[in-house]
């Protein structure tokens, strides 16, 4: 009876503290690269830019795209309670194009089928400098992180409004943020 129940208090242990074998947070492979979660567009959506850039240069790219963001489902549980982003978030950004001319649609754009980017953005204090490193994901490959030398490093440290991550764009977040006090305006 006392192993039964030593067992039975161990799986509820596990239970509640959402034990290390998570869906969620970062894989990588045994070369250390990022493994492109299958499933994030069941993760929380969190906003969807148009055109978006970070540049005063005119775009050259002749179309739109619309930016959808996701994180992982515990990485939002625990911000909601904290204000911060905790350790093993994973974001992902995925780009796609926009169409105005198809079906009933007569103005406006709605989004293609076509991926045109995939990037993911992964809190790992174990192993990024600075405890953040960036990804360019390809459709299901393996992906080295990019060299902290990287425009986006710097980027996200100057306008970052929560740990270095672009919570001022996420409409649900930022309130979460902002009375939480982790908020940094610019």
């Amino acid at each position: 009876m006392r192993i039964f129940l030593g067992l039975a208090f161990a799986l509820g242990l596990f239970l509640l503290t959402g034990a290390s074998d998570t869906p969620y947070g970062p894989k990588y492979n045994d070369a250390g690269q990022l493994i492109p979660p299958s499933d994030y567009r069941e993760w929380v959506y969190l906003s969807t830019g148009l055109n978006m850039s970070y540049s005063e240069l005119p775009s050259m790219m002749g179309h739109s795209m619309f930016d959808n963001v996701f994180v992982d489902p515990a990485a939002w549980s625990a911000f909601k309670r904290t204000g911060h982003w905790p350790d093993k978030t994973v974001f992902v950004l995925e780009v796609r194009g926009a169409n105005s001319k198809g079906s009933i649609n007569k103005k406006g754009e709605y989004q293609t089928e076509e991926r045109m980017g995939f990037e993911a953005h992964v809190h790992d204090e174990a192993r990024f400098k600075g405890g953040w490193g960036f990804f360019a994901l390809g459709d299901n490959a393996p992906a080295t992180v990019l060299p902290d030398a990287a425009d986006c490093y710097a980027c996200h440290r100057a306008h970052g409004a929560v740990d270095t991550t672009f919570t001022q764009f996420y409409p649900t977040a930022k309130p979460i943020a902002m009375k939480a006090g982790s908020f940094r305006a610019e």
